[in-house]
């Protein structure tokens, strides 16, 4: 037990810090305007925590991404969350704070998967889930009598908070967000939700999730991402949240919302539930496609993404209005060298844009790396090498050396980029996408036009020279044939370019893993060459 002196505790700060490394998912390609970044989806983790803060303290936040951490900051409470790919900057905030005789509060999914890692950077640890543990924290807080740790557990979701939206600056996000649920049953062998969330969902209740998306389209948003771990999963559950966000988005219509998610392949065996998907405004699912080898994925534990061909689940999924996004792994005990043009040709033939490719990593929680450890073919945890990066890994595979997988999955992402490749699956995408399934309803502009901001995104793809521009006029002129895509077709450019900024970035400031990020077998170089128009 530790013992506060002086005063009474009444003000927090709390931060979500950059990541340590570019990646798909940071918006660096959007630059900043005013001193203020952008990002791609606003982080719900620190209103949510700013939300479980009693009336009576002060709070501030900020995400980092967007402003500068102010490390001049009176409040008496720093607190920190984060993610593997951002442990780095989350240690040398803490540390800064610290050395200002701040306070230091850590949390999060980080926290509470490597809590012996984080131990020495926190003045208070706590894992787990907040809602519940909320009350008795900030009273010992607020008392100044604290404990080094606390632990909330997997807590009822109904009594998660209004998230405080208010505190967070919106206007650079380009999608807000929203979470009905946390968990997932699947047990991928690589994935860390399980021993972070559980495997029995928790859910709001749909008078929650409504009372949220009042509060956000009054704010202004009209394109929400729930970031559930697994949207449609338990799908009796997704139709009753499907149903009542259909119903309040038709009272919307002159003014819709579009929503994006994250769920598996397999959702495409249940039209009646993509129905409702698309009924309720939802257009763009993430999904962990991971790899066309079907050994590989019974390995990993996947079998979920075997219960339909690849190509016709994805197809399915897009004739019904629903663009799709999708996760690529190699590196599994199954893939030998030769995976990375397999995969490339696969996807090369496949409606499907957008793909962030990296390597297989085993993260410390899960039981991928309980079983390499005991393998002995862990070169040390996630961390170590460049978390947060596609081209790094902790692994060492069974069918190809480190080296090669680290150069085959950098050659992968790169001609996967290339215009020409990029293009031709944007092409399948156009040809695909179902336009019987166009909205029923008109999508309203939000009060904070982001229309400056993909403009500034197309004139920044277009001026990498002459392949691309003439990439992105193709693409427009084919997608305003079917306009139904066109709202599609401008998540993916921005994407596009984000993904590029961080390709093409120098090695200084996107490294590899290894100095032999060449080809792992010859032949490669021609598809990149030939996709240059």
């Amino acid at each position: 037990m530790q013992t506060g002196s002086v005063r009474q505790r009444s003000s927090i700060y709390i931060i979500n810090p950059a990541a340590d490394a570019p990646n798909y998912n940071t918006s660096e390609s959007s630059g900043r305007t005013g001193g203020l970044g952008w990002v791609q989806v606003a982080d719900l983790s620190i209103v949510t925590v700013a939300a479980l803060v009693p009336d009576d303290w002060r709070v501030q936040v900020t995400d980092e991404s967007i402003s500068a951490v102010d490390f001049g900051n009176d409040c008496d409470f720093i607190a920190i969350t984060g993610k593997v790919s951002q442990r780095s900057r989350m240690y040398a905030i803490a540390e800064e704070f610290r050395r200002r005789s701040k306070t230091v509060i850590i949390g999060g999914s980080f926290a509470t998967l490597n809590e012996a890692d984080v131990r020495p950077h926190a003045d208070i640890l706590v894992t787990g889930d907040l809602e519940a543990l909320a009350p008795r924290l900030f009273a010992d807080l607020a008392s100044g009598q604290w404990q080094s740790r606390y632990d909330g557990g997997q807590a009822d979701m109904r009594l998660s908070p209004l998230p405080r939206w208010d505190l967070y600056p919106l206007a650079r996000a380009q999608s807000s967000a929203l979470q009905t649920s946390r968990g997932c049953p699947f047990d991928c062998e690589f994935c860390d939700v399980i021993p972070y969330q559980g495997r029995k969902q928790r859910f709001k209740s749909n008078e929650q999730i409504i009372t949220e998306l009042d509060h956000l389209y009054r704010a202004g948003c009209r394109q929400i991402f729930l970031v559930d771990d697994n949207f449609t999963v338990s799908r009796r559950r997704a139709r009753s949240v499907l149903q009542a966000i259909a119903e309040w988005n038709t009272t919307h219509a002159n003014n819709a919302v579009r929503f994006l998610t994250q769920a598996s392949i397999d959702v495409a065996r249940d039209p009646g539930l993509l129905a409702a998907c698309a009924t309720a405004g939802l257009r763009t699912l993430f999904v962990g496609i991971e790899t066309t080898n079907a050994d590989s994925l019974r390995e990993t534990g996947k079998r979920q993404n075997l219960l339909m061909p690849l190509e016709q689940a994805v197809r399915t999924i897009l004739s019904h209005g629903i663009a799709v996004f999708g996760g690529v792994i190699a590196g599994f005990d199954h893939d030998g060298p030769e995976i990375f043009e397999e995969l490339f040709e696969a996807f090369q033939r496949l409606p499907l844009p957008d793909l962030s490719i990296g390597c297989l990593n085993a993260p410390r929680s899960t039981s991928l790396h309980d079983r390499l450890y005991a393998e002995g073919r862990l070169t040390g945890e996630v961390w170590e090498g460049l978390a947060g990066s596609p081209f790094s890994t902790n692994i060492r595979p069974a069918g190809m050396t480190r080296e090669q997988l680290i150069a085959g999955t950098t050659w992968l992402s790169r001609a996967a980029y290339a215009p020409g490749n990029f293009q031709r699956r944007m092409m399948n995408f156009i040809e695909a996408f179902g336009d019987a399934a166009a909205q029923p309803r008109k999508a309203g502009r939000p009060i904070h036009d982001r229309l400056p901001l993909f403009q500034q995104t197309l004139a920044q793809t277009m001026s990498r020279g002459p392949n691309e521009a003439a990439m992105v006029t193709d693409v427009l002129r084919a997608a305003s044939k079917k306009p139904a895509t066109l709202p599609a077709i401008a998540f993916f450019l921005s994407r596009y370019e984000q993904s590029r900024y961080f390709l093409d970035s120098p090695a200084e400031d996107r490294p590899v893993d290894t100095d032999r990020a060449t080809s792992p077998r010859a032949g490669f170089e021609p598809a990149l060459a030939s996709a240059q128009r």
